[in-house]
């Protein structure tokens, strides 16, 4: 079962796609992903907030419950869009937009938007570093934002583009969290 660690939706239960398709982040990396989020940011209280890779939206709907003032959810397999659409609804989820879309395509065209905090969990499989290039690139983010990438352990780190500055890292377990920051 996964649930909402903390903050105004704190144990209500997420459902999460079918299959093997989709891998919710852990409650245990999103409870230390959202402390580290918060010694860095300080309180997500009106943050922006773009949750890449969404799956069932457990990290986006975990800082919405945290105070983000909006958040964004990029997914394109059709089957967890649904499901991100149905844990909003029942959770009844406030300033949030879903985008059906692959992460390439979205982060791809120049900025509709800007935003402060930004999760990358793409499939293990998946290289991540053209995704960080293009946040940079075509000005996805604020001054000062904070990117975090999840991937295996056994995976290299991610390359950071010019612009952005590797702050720290944080395993747990098979999971490591890298910490980027926009000066």
């Amino acid at each position: 079962m996964t649930r909402v660690v903390a903050g105004a939706l704190g144990g209500r239960k997420l459902t999460v796609p079918a299959g093997r398709n989709t891998r919710p982040t852990a409650e245990r990396v999103r409870e230390g992903l959202f402390s580290t989020l918060e010694s860095l940011w300080g309180p997500l209280a009106g943050a922006a907030f773009l949750d890449l890779y969404a799956g069932s939206g457990a990290v986006g709907i975990e800082a919405a419950s945290r105070g983000a003032g909006r958040v964004t959810f990029v997914e394109r397999d059709p089957r967890a869009v649904a499901v991100l659409r149905g844990n909003l609804d029942a959770l009844e989820v406030q300033h949030s937009e879903v985008v059906s879309a692959s992460v390439g395509r979205f982060v791809g065209d120049r900025a509709v938007a800007r935003f402060d905090l930004v999760y990358v969990d793409p499939p293990y499989a998946e290289a991540v570093d053209d995704t960080l290039a293009m946040l940079q690139a075509n000005d996805w983010l604020e001054p000062g934002a904070v990117v975090v990438v999840e991937r295996a352990t056994r995976d290299s780190a991610p390359v950071w583009p010019a612009g952005l500055v590797l702050d720290r890292t944080r395993r747990y377990g098979d999971t490591t969290l890298w910490y980027g920051r926009r000066p």
